[in-house]
């Protein structure tokens, strides 16, 4: 094939690129069906969750029930776990959690029941949002993101000795950087010092 050959051949590629350009910037994704998207203002940048209304019913209506009623106004990312500060933990994890404005955690709602992953089909993969629970069915209004694969927190999972795993409800489509900028930030064992406050969380349209 010539030079010249070559330049007829990519043409066609240049011409649609520089189609796009003139169209300017792709508009982002819109949700996929079944899905709600929220964002999260924190001091440490933007993040951007969807809630899989489909999968995780119960689940993802108790955390837009939270978010709806402005109880992430003012909440804040509390606990970071990472490599170095779960010694002795025989299913070491890597994920952060926030909860509620401690000054309305009593106007808060009932505990749900646990949807579990066995049931739902979520995994608890990289960037996977889910809630925070001590026993089965008392999550509230804690959640957590994934920073990485965290198979251990499945349902038959090891991280917790019941073995019914967490209620994983959604992902984040934007903002990972910021979650890890959070994981990364000074903690006193896995306690965030100071925590990172959550400005707003707001339904996107």
């Amino acid at each position: 094939m010539t030079a010249r050959d070559d330049r007829l051949t990519m043409s066609p590629v240049l011409a649609f690129a520089l189609a796009l350009l003139a169209f300017g910037p792709v508009p982002p994704a819109s949700p996929s069906p079944g899905t709600a998207r929220v964002l999260i203002q924190t001091l440490r940048g933007d993040i951007v969750v969807e809630v899989d209304t489909a999968r995780a019913p119960a689940t993802a209506a108790n955390f837009l029930r939270y978010v709806d009623a402005g109880m992430y106004d003012g909440a804040r990312f509390h606990r970071t776990v990472r490599a170095g500060n779960q010694a002795g933990q025989t299913a070491p994890i890597a994920v952060i959690q926030a909860g509620v404005n401690p000054n309305r955690v009593p106007n808060g709602f009932p505990p749900i029941t646990l949807e579990r992953t066995s049931v739902t089909g979520l995994r608890h993969l990289d960037g996977v949002i889910s809630m925070a629970r001590d026993g089965p069915d008392t999550a509230t209004s804690d959640f957590f993101i994934c920073i990485g694969d965290q198979p251990s927190l499945d349902y038959g999972g090891k991280r917790n000795a019941d073995g019914q795993g967490f209620a994983a409800f959604g992902r984040v489509v934007k903002g990972m950087a910021v979650v890890r900028r959070i994981q990364g930030a000074p903690a006193d064992g896995e306690r965030l010092t100071p925590p990172i406050v959550i400005r707003s969380a707001r339904r996107l349209p």
